[in-house]
């Protein structure tokens, strides 16, 4: 162990750099789903909006959308005009919130994505099944805001 240690503290700092081994695993992850998405002519956001809004009851506020898309709302509000064009998704204002939600058609693509993505998950998660749970447990942890 110390030898292991050892060697990564002797090599390059970022080889053993917590945030860059997430960005690295991230890239490393994504890769492959992004790539069946760019074939199937879904961009990456698109893809965010529908996972996010699968299963979302109501919708979603745009503010709480974008934050969970990793956006800027000004860029989400660009990107929900060419979606909702695209028949993918309906805003409705509620009060002084707009929320969005799928359309028929929106679901439809998240539903066949989502399934896609799932098994991507389960082959990446193959080779590490027992370290699975703990993993998005400790994954989770980091990104919920402890209170």
């Amino acid at each position: 162990m110390k030898s292991h240690m050892f060697a990564a503290m002797a090599g390059r700092f970022v080889d053993d750099y917590l945030l860059y081994l997430l960005a690295r695993a991230s890239h490393a992850a994504s890769s492959g789903f992004h790539a069946r998405l760019k074939a199937r002519g879904v961009p990456v956001p698109v893809w965010r909006v529908v996972a996010t809004l699968h299963g979302a009851g109501r919708g979603e506020t745009v503010g709480a959308l974008a934050a969970a898309c990793l956006m800027q709302q000004p860029t989400m509000t660009k990107l929900l005009d060419r979606m909702e064009a695209d028949g993918l998704v309906r805003r409705r204002r509620e009060g002084r919130q707009t929320r969005v939600a799928l359309t028929r058609a929106g679901a439809k693509l998240a539903a066949a994505l989502i399934a896609e993505a799932r098994t991507h998950e389960a082959t990446l998660l193959a080779t590490h099944a027992e370290s699975a749970p703990a993993l998005k447990a400790l994954l989770r942890g980091l990104v919920t805001p402890s209170g």
